[in-house]
């Protein structure tokens, strides 16, 4: 039987465990982290449930990982399913694209894959990734083009760019509707 994670993580009380084991108190985290100690309290009561941002402080400030305060106390289970809710969602400020990170924290600067939506003519424009870095675009509906360095390529639903990310690159939606996106990004990895 699965687990299905159908509302974002309650990290109010892993936090709270953690601070303590440490010996620290609201005020002390508060000041490593650069949270105020009212945010803290709320989200240790779960009273708020904090942005990615804020969970990456506290995890530096108590030496853990995003995924062991996102997962908590929880017993690990060998099937879990996260409900759409429980995906975040990275919007582009002028609204050209939308990114919905489909892999865990854990496996951030590693591995990271997105389901990407992007508007008829919208572009997402990266700076290089680190040396090595590459990326798999495969095409679910629509039609893409891809830049990479110097290289330009149209990928069309069913397809798959494979490139080079340590360079400037880019994905542009040439379709006249939305066109959706597998993107791999596998990090200081050859094709």
């Amino acid at each position: 039987m699965s687990d299905r994670i159908n509302t974002p993580p309650a990290v109010g009380k892993t936090i709270n465990r953690l601070r303590k084991e440490k010996h620290l108190t609201l005020d002390q985290l508060a000041a490593v982290c650069g949270v105020s100690k009212s945010m803290l309290s709320q989200i240790e009561r779960n009273e708020t449930n904090p942005t990615l941002a804020t969970v990456w402080r506290l995890a530096e400030a108590l030496g853990e990982t995003i995924d062991d305060i996102v997962r908590g106390d929880e017993p690990g289970h060998s099937l879990t399913v996260v409900g759409g809710a429980s995906v975040p969602v990275l919007n582009d400020s002028k609204g050209h694209y939308s990114l919905k990170v489909l892999g865990p924290a854990s496996l951030v600067n590693d591995t990271e894959w997105y389901e990407l939506a992007l508007k008829p003519g919208g572009v997402m424009t990266s700076s290089p990734h680190t040396a090595r870095t590459t990326e798999h675009l495969t095409v679910l509906e629509g039609e893409l083009e891809v830049t990479a360095g110097p290289e330009s390529e149209r990928v069309r639903k069913g397809e798959t760019a494979r490139y080079t990310a340590d360079q400037p690159h880019e994905i542009r939606n040439v379709a006249k509707s939305e066109s959706r996106a597998l993107l791999m990004v596998l990090m200081g990895k050859q094709i």
